[in-house]
């Protein structure tokens, strides 16, 4: 997996996702957006917090960043790919873009459900073999299942690099996952060893 630009945290990204789809039905121009934000930075300033207004630059200027590095991700993978992607599909170029699949997910704009988007996570992590056992809704915890082999050693270092791993891929596919635990298969029973077989006694001579 290569790293990304920073994206929200899961707690961030469902508020934000909430207040979203509040808002669904507002239409708000980029005028009118950056009017707002100045109004509220002005009157934090005025507010005489002086570390609160720097908080709220800050946010700000932190999501600008988020956003645009997204709208840049997007004009640069749809002209690399003609505005096409497989099977003429225009989303195809983008749904497997960890980045642009944040967005998506943010803003309940991505057109896979929660399951496909688990499975597009695990399969950009082919360096460790996971499959699903399970979800656990109310608490958000994802059961992966894994080969001894599949884990690296087969240690708990080597889980603890494979569930790393799941952790950053599904942050930006699939926020809903809070938790995963990964269940490591038990090895096989070992091989039957198959040696040769004890000599045999040397025969007696036969007498006439």
């Amino acid at each position: 997996m290569t790293s990304t630009d920073a994206l929200p945290s899961t707690n961030a990204t469902h508020k934000a996702n909430a207040t979203h789809k509040a808002n669904t039905t507002t239409r708000v121009s980029a005028e009118q957006a950056g009017r707002r934000v100045e109004e509220v930075l002005d009157r934090l300033a005025a507010a005489g917090d002086r570390a609160a207004a720097e908080a709220a630059e800050e946010l700000v200027r932190s999501l600008m960043d988020f956003y645009g590095s997204g709208l840049a991700r997007i004009v640069r993978l749809l002209s690399a790919s003609g505005g096409r992607g497989p099977g003429g599909d225009p989303l195809a170029a983008l749904l497997g873009d960890e980045l642009v699949a944040s967005l998506l997910v943010l803003h309940d704009l991505h057109p896979e459900d929660r399951d496909a988007r688990i499975a597009r996570a695990l399969d950009g992590i082919p360096e460790h073999a996971l499959e699903v056992a399970g979800f656990d809704e109310a608490s958000g915890t994802l059961e992966l299942r894994t080969t001894a082999a599949d884990s690296g050693c087969g240690c708990a270092a080597g889980a603890g690099s494979a569930r790393q791993a799941a952790e950053d891929a599904l942050a930006c596919f699939a926020p809903e996952v809070r938790a995963v635990d990964i269940r490591t298969a038990p090895a096989g029973p070992p091989l039957l060893q198959i040696g040769k077989g004890p000599k045999s006694a040397p025969t007696a001579a036969k007498t006439r």
